[in-house]
Parts: C-alpha cells; structure tokens; sequence
C-alpha cells in the first residue's frame, strides 16, 4: 500500500504545480504533514515528482501525439497529470514493469478522475505500452 500512497500523494502534488503554481517539495511536505506519509513514501513520491516535472515538456509531446482529438489544455488537469506520472514510470523506472505503472494510473483515474477518465489514461498508456520502439526515440531525446 505505500508506493499507491506514494502515488496519490505526487499526482497531488503534480496537481498542485499545475494548477496554483505550487513548490513542489512545499506541495510535497504539506501532503507528507497531513496524510502522515512514511518517510520512505515520502522519497518515492518526490522522485516521481521531480522526474515528471524534470520531462514534463517530452512526457506531453506524447499525451499531445497520442490524443488526437483531446488539446492538451482541454484535458481535466488530474488525467493529464496522472499521464505525465505514469509515462515517466514508464520511460525512467526501469524497476517498475510498465503494467505496474498503467494499472496504477488507472487506479488514480478511478479514484480521483471523472466517469471516463480511466478508459481514456488506459487507452493512451496502453498504445505506448503495445509499441514502446515507437517512442524509444523520444527517450533518447530525453523524455
């Protein structure tokens, strides 16, 4: 259960960055403060935090390249956020497979994202998932 706190915890925070323009490590230690975060969590969260933010550009060329008819602007802030999350998990953790990371993601979308949400982050996810050769490129650009 502590990666998926861990999780929550830095989509809330991804959240808070792109929304109010929020610190992250504030945004971070104020979630760490009243969910009562274990330290260890605490350090997973902020590496996703900070490695998403670190390819933020990259990671929504991608949501961009794979949403056709979605603008990246036009998205709810949570999906778009937990995209970014989940898509960096994939790219640069190689110590968690990337079924991990898109049944992770689904479980934010459920929990924190509208009545589509879930269908729609698994759909875009799931195309990077079948054909990783097909945006290997982009991580030697560095997503």
């Amino acid at each position: 259960m502590g990666r998926r706190q861990a999780r929550e915890a830095a989509l809330q925070a991804l959240y808070q960055v792109d929304v109010g323009k929020v610190d992250p490590g504030q945004a971070l230690a104020n979630l760490a403060e009243m969910r009562g975060i274990a330290p260890e969590d605490l350090d997973f969260a902020r590496e996703l935090v900070t490695g998403t933010l670190a390819h933020v550009q990259a990671l929504d060329l991608i949501i961009s390249g794979l949403s056709r008819d979605w603008r990246l602007e036009r998205m709810a802030v949570v999906d778009r956020n937990i995209m970014r999350l989940a898509l960096f998990e994939i790219f640069h953790r190689e110590d968690i497979p990337s079924s991990v990371s898109v049944n992770e993601a689904v479980e934010l979308a459920k929990t924190f994202g509208g009545a589509d949400s879930s269908r729609f982050i698994n759909g875009i996810l799931g195309r990077v998932v079948k054909e990783p050769d097909r945006y290997f490129p982009l991580k030697e650009e560095g997503v």
